[in-house]
């Protein structure tokens, strides 16, 4: 009988050790606001020549709460953002449409692609999901870069002698 009950507290401890707390990897706003990258935004001109691209409003969304530490676009909505990155490559509007803004389009997201299964993985560190978060939103601020160079681009007249 001793045995019996020797052998059933060694299995409790076992199951009590297997079903511990993860530990948190989300990040807050606050650590989010102190990685360190350069963050262009829309020069008035810009916004005004795609204000009737909806997707990279829906994109600007996306990239605001993740901003604030919400991951939450990321989890199990693999399909919806296929559909979603197609439809805003296929839908620039014909002012910004250049092979440029176009790379930095296809940068932005390899870099999306990457934070989603970094948000999804279990064993993903803090470290590692704000080096990612940082390196989408640096991937973000250089496709704002870009469209704002087009277009500043466009406004120059240079008079050739």
């Amino acid at each position: 009988m001793s045995l019996l009950s020797c052998h059933n507290a060694s299995k409790k401890n076992n199951t009590e050790q297997t079903f511990q707390e993860p530990v948190s990897k989300s990040l807050s706003e606050k650590d989010i606001s102190k990685l360190k990258y350069v963050e262009y935004t829309l020069d008035v001109k810009t916004e005004n020549a795609i204000k009737d691209w909806l997707k990279y409003k829906d994109l600007e969304d996306v990239v605001e709460n993740v901003k604030k530490g919400d991951l939450s676009y990321f989890n199990d909505n693999k399909k919806g953002i296929q559909t979603f990155l197609v439809e805003l490559s296929k839908t620039i509007p014909d002012t910004v449409n250049t092979p440029s803004v176009t790379a930095r389009i296809t940068a932005f997201e390899t870099k999306l692609y990457k934070l989603e299964s970094l948000a999804n993985l279990q064993t993903t560190t803090k470290q590692e999901l704000g080096e990612t978060i940082r390196e989408f939103l640096e991937a973000f601020s250089n496709l704002n870069f870009q469209m704002n160079k087009k277009l500043e681009k466009d406004s120059q007249q240079i008079e050739r002698p």
